[in-house]
């Protein structure tokens, strides 16, 4: 049963102690993916996000001709447990340029960018497109760097839709600007060793991007020979920053610290987003370049609660993902009552009192998410389409309402009859 077009929160009624499992990672999931399809022998996914990213780019590989195998995961409703038969350097060959193979990538950005550059190792023409959101981001400096390679990338905009032309593995050397995006650079770290290519990076914060380190980092752990190998997809820090703010909210009505956390919190340093528990109280000045990811959209629907003015800079990358969420927060957060000034793509959210609103998600599982979590405090905060939060994390809302320990206990209203949602309505399907 999907959940209705608009869902309001309640603040929580009282104070809450819970300890959550979230899904896997979303980045990790589908950059293992690629790996596990471009190694020779059988790999197993533990943990791997079962969610709509992660189920265009398993689609995919299956049209491409990939045995990738799906089975339940018993530790969590929204992981599934993935099985690859890889290949190796042999991508299933595309079509003709009248008749190409065609591959859907929904609004994943990591499947329409990783794919891309895995299909140049392939022969023949494939044609990438996906949802009009996806054709209206960003590819050009990886189309770019794949012709620096010797493929040849039709496209009209430089965008999607496109036509890959393959030619399988070859030697060469390119440049990358990843100042848009640093999925440019791992898509093209990936496929690297399967090509023979040789990727220099540029743009801000180049080499230390973190996204990218995760991407060599998981390239290292992959082995190169065949045989089975298995691993283990930890959980999505993105997703497990709402739960860590639902905490922050509970201390400033005195809870103590830490009455919920989220289990398994990644250890590795992979995930930029793993910081965002050591980020309160808020810091003056927070960078989405140098400090946190996807996590900085929820230290921002926070900082009307911090106190004092705080500064969040180097958003540009936010205006290019799902939707423009620079935009997206500044408005919300203005129909909720936040003063919030944007200079750039920097934004200044200033203390003060909140109140209800109806809010708009853009199609956006961050933005759903965020303000879903600010509604635990803030009365009447009340999402249009909550169902958009399946792109990355489809049982939200069920773990939101799930009684403690395993969730927060919180209560969802059907808006606007103000009707209580049962448990088997807070799936996104």
């Amino acid at each position: 049963m999907p959940l209705p077009p608009l869902l309001e929160i309640c603040p929580l009624a009282a104070p809450c102690q819970a300890a959550l499992t979230v899904p896997g990672s979303k980045s990790i999931t589908n950059r293992a993916l690629v790996l596990a399809a471009l190694a020779e022998g059988t790999t197993v996914l533990h943990g791997a996000l079962w969610s709509d990213d992660t189920q265009v780019m398993v689609q995919a590989l299956q049209t491409l001709g990939y045995a990738v195998a799906v089975e339940p995961d018993p530790l969590e409703s929204a992981n599934r447990r993935l099985i690859v038969a890889g290949r190796g350097t042999r991508v299933p060959a595309g079509g003709r340029r009248e008749s190409p193979r065609e591959l859907f990538v929904g609004n994943a950005g990591t499947a329409a960018r990783f794919l891309a550059a895995m299909l140049c190792l392939g022969r023949g023409v494939y044609r990438l497109h996906g949802e009009p959101r996806m054709h209206e981001r960003p590819q050009a400096a990886l189309f770019a760097a794949l012709r620096q390679l010797g493929y040849r990338i039709e496209s009209a905009s430089d965008r999607l839709p496109a036509l890959i032309h393959g030619g399988g593995p070859r030697a060469a050397t390119c440049t990358v600007n990843i100042t848009e995006s640093s999925q440019f650079a791992s898509a093209l770290i990936l496929s690297a060793q399967a090509g023979g290519w040789r990727v220099e990076i540029r743009g801000e914060n180049a080499e230390e991007s973190p996204y990218v380190a995760m991407a060599r980092k998981l390239c290292a752990q992959f082995p190169t020979q065949g045989g089975r190998f298995e691993f283990q997809v930890e959980p999505d820090a993105s997703s497990g920053s709402y739960f860590w703010a639902a905490d922050f909210l509970q201390r400033l009505a005195g809870h103590p610290p830490g009455s919920i956390v989220v289990n398994h919190w990644p250890a590795t340093g992979w995930q930029v987003d793993a910081r965002f528990p050591g980020c309160w109280p808020l810091p003056e000045t927070l960078s989405r370049q140098s400090g946190l990811g996807d996590s900085i959209m929820t230290a921002i629907v926070l900082a009307p609660f911090a106190g004092a003015p705080r500064r969040f800079t180097d958003l540009g990358r936010l205006r290019v993902q799902e939707c423009e969420r620079v935009r997206a927060l500044r408005t919300e957060l203005g129909r909720c009552g936040a003063r919030v000034e944007e200079a750039g793509d920097t934004l200044t959210v200033f203390p003060g009192p909140l109140h209800g609103a109806e809010i708009a998600t853009y199609q956006d599982h961050r933005v759903a998410m965020c303000f879903a979590i600010l509604g635990l405090k803030v009365p009447g905060i009340r999402l249009q389409n909550p169902a958009c939060v399946k792109k990355t994390f489809p049982n939200f809302f069920q773990k939101l309402a799930a009684p403690p320990p395993q969730g927060l206990g919180a209560v969802l209203l059907e808006a606007p009859a103000g009707r209580p949602l049962a448990e088997a309505e807070l799936f996104a399907d």
